[in-house]
């Protein structure tokens, strides 16, 4: 490293540079010691910095939709079926009757309703005793409406357990905490059976998703929640790491089986897997295996284990092998995924969202009116690439592909003279082909909102509720917040969901959401 110049020896215009360079520099250790106290927080469970406001990219690039000005809101649409009833009034003799004013009213009925149920209990000839069956629906000693209450307010409504225990309580009805709590986590294997269907019907069909993560708590120590959709469904995923492996056992969709195929001999060869290791696993007879012990255990009697060299070939044969079982089942076949560039999702198709990599440029810091003209200037260019890629999306053409592909170039090589937004722009540089995945496949969103909206109820349910003390506790919560988001996205009413699912006697029939999803995603 040459040593610095004298700065006695510099002219002003040389000082200058040399300033604006070490500010740069600062401004860069400043935002690496902010991310290392955010971390050391988290990990402590302290309260996270503030987050700093969005940019603003996508809403100044969308055209404002002609319909929407002016808009007035429309008659009001009952959604259940309305009754009719007649208001009288005394009036003086010799009036004249003139119709009727329609006046209507919505209202809520919310009422506590004990059963006892006398069951006929016969004993027949050969010494057996039957006893009538409860109503369909009922389980235990809470009927399914109190049931279905009670799983809205708590996931969809975001109540906490002691407000819903006051709810319930001051309705009439007699419950305990404990009791609350079994509601909430018991006998939910049909729901958890199909949130795992709703993942894997939608990785069978999806042309793209998008994926983000955030933090959570779970047996009181740090995990982490991952979210897996698109327009068609969400899901969600708590472990206790954020690691690429971890993201891979959740692309299975709930199958545990670890295989050695074209794919996963692939992705070990791109990752630096060592060509004699390689060809061990892909000549071994044994090329599936049922869980992660018989896959340890070929692993060692490979030798593999016994490796020490880097990359981990233990590391990058194991997540070969989930890649391999992802690609076994149907899932994400020739599907992006799109991600805010935190690497454990970089894996298959990779796509980056635009809205994180222009918020890089938003968030440096400036100290000189060049540095903010250069940012200003740079940030104009990016929203304006930004909103022909969105046209390109609606109409695209392979003359208006070649043209965007030479003005990314265009725009990310240029020099400014700000150190730290010249090197910001090589890096954006650098992820060209992840950037511009949506030239070569127009479906594709620009952005991850989409998944950033959808893990927020997860967020919402953290600081509301804290963490989850049980397993069973915690694939309950992620089950059934994304079912309800599923709902949402299919324009079905997660009341009416959980009403066909508990046997409400009133409920309308709801199909199986997996189903609804592959219909979805047939070829028009």
């Amino acid at each position: 490293m040459a040593a610095p110049a004298d700065p006695s020896s510099l002219s002003r215009f040389e000082l200058e540079a040399e300033l604006a360079a070490l500010r740069g520099e600062v401004a860069e250790l400043k935002q690496l010691v902010a991310v290392l106290r955010e971390e050391n927080a988290r990990l402590k469970g302290l309260k996270a910095r503030p987050v700093i406001k969005p940019s603003g990219m996508e809403e100044a690039t969308t055209p404002n939709h002609p319909g929407r000005l002016g808009r007035r809101r429309g008659k009001v649409i009952p959604r259940v079926p309305v009754e009719t009833q007649v208001l009288r009034v005394a009036v003086p003799p010799g009036s004249q009757f003139k119709g009727y004013e329609p006046y209507q009213v919505q209202d809520l009925e919310i009422h506590a309703r004990v059963v006892r149920y006398r069951r006929e209990r016969w004993l027949t000839p050969d010494g057996q005793t039957i006893v009538a069956p409860l109503p369909l629906g009922t389980r235990g000693h809470f009927g399914p409406e109190l049931r279905r209450w009670v799983l809205t307010q708590y996931h969809q409504g975001q109540v906490t357990v002691e407000r819903l225990l006051a709810q319930l309580q001051a309705t009439g009805i007699s419950i305990s905490k404990r009791e609350v709590m079994r509601l909430l986590i018991d006998q939910q294997d049909e729901f958890l059976a199909e949130n795992r269907e709703v993942l894997q019907a939608g990785l069978a069909t999806a042309d793209w998703t998008s994926v983000d993560d955030t933090g959570a708590r779970h047996r009181g120590v740090n995990a982490v929640c991952t979210q897996i959709g698109n327009d068609s469904f969400a899901w969600f995923g708590t472990t206790g790491s954020k690691s690429r492996q971890n993201f891979l056992e959740l692309l299975r969709a709930g199958h545990t089986d670890y295989v050695v195929n074209d794919a996963a001999l692939e992705y070990m060869r791109e990752h630096g897997l060592s060509g004699p290791v390689v060809r061990q696993l892909a000549g071994h007879d044994q090329r599936q295996f049922a869980d992660q012990a018989a896959w340890q255990r070929h692993l060692e009697r490979l030798g593999i284990t016994a490796l020490e060299v880097t990359p981990d070939p233990v590391r990058v044969a194991t997540e070969g092998a989930l890649w391999g079982a992802v690609a076994e089942h149907g899932f994400l076949n020739e599907a992006v995924i799109v991600s805010d560039d935190a690497g454990q999702f970089n894996v298959g198709d990779h796509a980056l969202c635009w809205i994180h990599a222009e918020r890089l440029v938003h968030k440096l810091e400036t100290f000189t009116d060049q540095q903010r003209a250069a940012q200003q200037q740079m940030r104009g260019l990016i929203w304006w690439f930004y909103a022909d890629l969105k046209a390109y999306r609606a109409a695209p053409t392979a003359r208006r592909r070649r043209e965007l592909r030479a003005r990314f170039d265009r725009i990310f090589v240029r020099r400014t003279g700000f150190v730290s937004l010249d090197r910001l722009l090589a890096r954006l540089h650098a992820n060209k082909a992840e950037l511009l995945t949506v030239l070569d496949r127009p479906e594709i969103p620009l952005h991850t909102n989409g998944s950033e909206n959808d893990i927020r109820c997860q967020v919402t349910k953290r600081h509301v509720s804290g963490g989850t003390k049980t397993d069973l506790g915690r694939d309950c919560r992620n089950a059934f917040l994304g079912l309800a988001k599923t709902c949402r996205k299919l324009g079905i009413s997660f009341w009416n969901y959980l009403g066909a699912r508990l046997d409400v006697p009133s409920a309308p029939a709801v199909p199986r959401l997996a189903e609804v999803i592959r219909c979805r995603g047939q070829p028009a």
